[in-house]
């Protein structure tokens, strides 16, 4: 009878436990981000507040809340792919704002769609809307009331938040558990072998 491979069952007891590790920090995951997108959807209720003078190290009270404020001058502009009311994809138009004089703290503002970019036309004023998450400034304003020329451009939702970490949570478990049994099988019959040639 061949020797118990002790080495290769640590390593790979090590790596089973890793994976269920990553499983169950992937369920942590599900619980906290189910937690956020209930946040968010209660955000959509709650009365319109104005636009943060400093923003705080945690958005999950601010996105998706109505917010007003007021934009001095448009001082930066940016294009991004955007969806108007019914669908179609085309370009929001977002302005950098300055706000509450030359140090005010700034806002951006998606002042509306349309099919080509390069819209510039916007000199600032007030301005209601959502507030979403923006990959360059952490937040910006979803005008409800486009500017001229423009459509409204669609707002992100809580709805499009993913919440994938249960689906790979099982992932994990799964190939914890395959790695395992693939490793008795292999060992079984690494044992076996001298049985049977002999």
């Amino acid at each position: 009878m061949r020797r118990f491979p002790v080495v290769a069952t640590a390593l790979v007891a090590l790596a089973v436990a890793a994976m269920i590790v990553l499983g169950i920090w992937q369920l942590r995951r599900a619980a906290w981000k189910t937690g956020l997108i209930a946040t968010y959807q209660a955000n959509l209720h709650k009365p319109a507040m104005p636009w943060p003078a400093l923003l705080p190290k945690d958005d999950s009270e601010l996105l998706y809340r109505r917010a007003t404020g007021f934009c001095v001058q448009p001082v930066a502009w940016r294009d991004v792919v955007g969806h108007n009311p019914k669908g179609d994809p085309g370009w929001s138009h977002i302005a950098s704002c300055r706000t509450n004089g030359a140090e005010g703290p700034g806002m951006e503002v998606d002042i509306g769609w349309s099919v080509a970019p390069k819209y510039r036309d916007w000199k600032g004023g007030a301005v209601a809307g959502l507030i979403v998450p923006d990959h360059k400034h952490r937040i910006r304003l979803v005008a409800d009331e486009p500017a001229p020329g423009l459509q409204p451009s669609t707002p992100t939702s809580p709805a499009d938040v993913p919440n994938n970490h249960f689906a790979y949570a099982v992932q994990w478990f799964l190939f914890a558990l395959t790695g395992a049994i693939i490793f008795v099988v292999a060992v079984r019959r690494r044992q076996a072998e001298p049985a049977r040639s002999g």
